[in-house]
C-alpha cells in the first residue's frame, strides 16, 4: 500500500471517528429530550390556554420525537463543530486554528438566539395575526401536529439563519469570501430569502413580510461584518490594501 493510500485510510478512519462521536452526542441529547419532553412540551405551549388535540396515537410519538430532535440538534451543534475543527486542525495554519476555534462557541449561542428570536418574536406575532383573522367567526382549536409543525417552521429556520453573519465573518477571515462579492450577490440573495420566507411562513402577505425582513437584515449584517473583518485583514497585511475586489476569493 502506497503512502497516499495509507494517508487516505488514516483520514477516513479519523473522519469516521468524528462522525461516530457526533452521532452518539445526537443520540444522547435525543434521549435527554425524550426524558424531559413533557416539560419542554408545556414550555412550547406558552399561553395558548387550552390543550391541543391529536387525531391518532401515532401523533403523540411523532410530536415527542420532533421536540426531542430539536433539543438534540441544538446540543449537537457545538460538539459537531468541535469534531470538525479537530478533523481539519492538522491542515490549518496556527492563525487559522486560533480563528476557527474562537467561532465554535458562537455557533451554539447564535443557533439558540435564532430559535429564541423565532419563538418569542416571530411566532407569537404571526400566530396572533392569524387567529385574529377568524375572530368572532370561527372557533379556534388546533391539533398538536399542526401547532408544532407551524412552531418549528417559524423558529428552526431562524436558528440556522442566525449563523449566517458568523459564517460570513469566518470565511472572510480565511480569505474565502469578501464583502464585494456579497454586495454583488445582494439582489439574488434577497430573492432567495424571500422565496424561503414564503415557503416556511403561512400563505398570506403579512407573514411573508414578517419572516422576510429579519432574514434580509441578517444578510445585511453579514455583509457589514464581512467588511469589518476584511478591513482588519487589509490593515494587518493579510490581503492587498486596495478597494478592488480580490481575485483569489471564491465569492
Amino acid at each position: 500500500m502506497t503512502d497516499n493510500e495509507l494517508n487516505l485510510v488514516e483520514h477516513l478512519d479519523e473522519l469516521r471517528k468524528r462522525l461516530i462521536i457526533s452521532a452518539l452526542t445526537f443520540i444522547i441529547f435525543l434521549v435527554l429530550g425524550l426524558v424531559y419532553v413533557k416539560d419542554i412540551y408545556l414550555f412550547f405551549m406558552g399561553n395558548l390556554g387550552y390543550k391541543l388535540m391529536v387525531l391518532g396515537p401515532s401523533d403523540i410519538i411523532s410530536i415527542y420525537f420532533h421536540i426531542a430532535a430539536i433539543v438534540a440538534v441544538a446540543g449537537t451543534i457545538p460538539v459537531a463543530a468541535w469534531q470538525i475543527w479537530l478533523f481539519v486542525k492538522p491542515g490549518l495554519k496556527p492563525v487559522e486554528r486560533k480563528v476557527t476555534l474562537a467561532y465554535i462557541p458562537a455557533l451554539f449561542f447564535l443557533f439558540i438566539g435564532g430559535l429564541a428570536f423565532g419563538y418569542f418574536f416571530i411566532f407569537p406575532n404571526v400566530m396572533r395575526f392569524l387567529i385574529n383573522l377568524g375572530n368572532n367567526l370561527m372557533t379556534t382549536s388546533f391539533t398538536a401536529d399542526k401547532y408544532f409543525s407551524f412552531l418549528i417552521n417559524m423558529t428552526l429556520p431562524f436558528g440556522v439563519a442566525f449563523e449566517l453573519p458568523l459564517v460570513s465573518m469566518f470565511l472572510t477571515t480565511l480569505g474565502l469570501v469578501n464583502p464585494y462579492r456579497l454586495v454583488k450577490l445582494r439582489k439574488y440573495a434577497y430573492l432567495i430569502l424571500v422565496i424561503i420566507a414564503s415557503m416556511i411562513s403561512p400563505p398570506e402577505f403579512i407573514s411573508h413580510i414578517s419572516v422576510s425582513i429579519p432574514l434580509i437584515l441578517l444578510y445585511e449584517i453579514s455583509v457589514l461584518l464581512s467588511k469589518i473583518v476584511f478591513k482588519r485583514r487589509q490593515k494587518s497585511g493579510s490581503v492587498l490594501n486596495t478597494d478592488k475586489e480580490p481575485e483569489h476569493s471564491i465569492l
